[in-house]
């Protein structure tokens, strides 16, 4: 395995990872009703086509597909494969397309882990349980990637690399305050205040209302959940006491004596992570995705990162595991050819390559934890991984929830005043549960 220290410190954790780590349910929400099955072949010979995501500055990510094809190509006498770069922000339009037209569509695509459930739904994916149980490789998967390509019990895909996000802190700031880093979400949102009361140019905590995966962290460390599963259906939790305790805290951060409201309650992901690296915030909760954007602002050099912390000392909060998989599409004609190359573009080889050139974070555990012993920056997302990522309900009517942003309008009624915990979280467990119910 080539796993070779590369010394230019890629552009690899860059807003494109981002925004596939946010926005991955898109494509799922516009995918159709297909009713074609499998197509039955399994040509041995012949041409696979791919379709991948086009990054900003792509070309480290196309030098390693290229080896891991050629590699592919070699082992496979008679088969040929050709990859496609599409854009992110248009690959909605291409899926569906590809759904409606087997005979244009590509064998093997990488997808955002939020879009299983919707594409599965549609049935584009094709059903890889068994050859996914029977990689030798696939015992070392972290279990919530596993989680992101697993439906009802069934395996659609392979996991590419994943995302999360952990505590940035300014150490100039702690050290002039003479703070210590949080060991409690309670003492997390005490430092934030301190912060905010002896430097009330900065924020003490960056925070946004529209800020969904930074929020969750809270709900999930209170003991709280998004939805219960029974019997393949979900329903809404977000209105439950430990859910709503944990929604709570999250919103008690907004306000003068942290992040103001008016200034706040729209933020995204991203301007947290811009306040952060502008210097004009003492902490915020950003991605190893974060980390170029940050290394490449006035902080460079001045900030550390450790887990977010939970609400008891020694524990991590909870967090989202975003990221990318790679799947075979049903319609498929090269069966077995198709689900080998899944697995050679999915492999440890691969993954530790995309991470020396890209700085995707690997879904095997053992090539993290080499990755994380090589680069510094990455120990503590390694660790919050390792303590337990969670993942979004697999139903395709997340896509919905996620496209009709029901978590943000209840973050940010509750930051304006017009509704309390327990109204705003009813409301939307209600637009939930809607949503639930009409996927199926």
């Amino acid at each position: 395995m080539k796993l070779a220290v590369r010394t230019r410190m890629r552009a690899r954790l860059t807003a494109p990872v981002a925004a596939l780590v946010l926005t991955g349910l898109t494509a799922a929400a516009c995918a159709p009703q297909t009713s074609g099955g499998s197509s039955g072949e399994d040509e041995k010979t012949g041409t696979l086509r791919v379709w991948l995501f086009q990054e900003v500055g792509n070309e480290p990510k196309e030098k390693v597909v290229d080896e891991a094809v050629a590699a592919f190509e070699k082992e496979h006498d008679g088969a040929d494969v050709t990859v496609e770069y599409i854009p992110v922000e248009t690959r909605a339009q291409r899926i569906k397309a590809a759904f409606n037209d087997p005979k244009s569509a590509p064998d093997v695509i990488e997808y955002g882990n939020t879009d299983t459930a919707g594409y599965v739904k549609d049935g584009g994916l094709l059903d890889v349980t068994k050859e996914f149980d029977g990689w030798s490789e696939a015992r070392d998967t972290d279990p919530t990637a596993k989680q992101s390509v697993t439906v009802e019990g069934r395996v659609y895909g392979a996991p590419l690399f994943v995302g999360v996000r952990a505590l940035y802190y300014r150490t100039d700031v702690f050290e002039k305050l003479n703070l210590d880093v949080p060991k409690t979400q309670d003492e997390l949102i005490e430092t934030a205040r301190k912060i905010r009361k002896a430097e009330p140019e900065l924020y003490g905590l960056a925070v946004g209302g529209a800020y969904t995966y930074g929020a969750m962290p809270f709900l999930w460390a209170q003991g709280g959940e998004l939805a219960e599963e029974e019997g393949g259906s979900y329903a809404s939790a977000v209105d439950s006491p430990a859910a709503q305790k944990g929604i709570k805290a999250y919103t008690s951060l907004f306000g003068d004596g942290n992040c103001p409201a008016a200034k706040c309650a729209g933020m995204g992901g991203n301007d947290t992570v811009t306040a952060f690296a502008a210097g004009k915030a003492g902490m915020a909760i950003g991605g190893d995705f974060s980390h170029a954007a940050i290394e490449a602002g006035k902080v460079k050099g001045k900030y550390a990162v450790v887990p977010l912390p939970g609400v008891k000392e020694g524990e991590i909060a909870p967090a989202f595991a975003g990221g990318n998989n790679i799947g075979v599409l049903k319609s498929t004609s090269h069966r077995t050819l198709a689900v080998d190359l899944m697995k050679r573009l999915a492999s440890k080889e691969t993954q530790g390559e995309l991470f020396d050139a890209m700085g995707f974070l690997p879904t095997f555990t053992d090539v993290r934890a080499d990755a994380a012993e090589r680069e510094p920056f990455v120990e503590p997302f390694v660790r919050t991984l390792d303590a337990g990522a969670r993942f979004v309900p697999a139903s395709p009517g997340w896509a919905q929830i996620d496209a009709s942003l029901v978590l943000p309008t209840m973050f940010q009624e509750i930051i304006t005043g017009r509704k309390d915990v327990a109204a705003a979280a009813g409301d939307a467990a209600k637009k939930m549960d809607d949503a639930f119910g009409a996927a199926g």
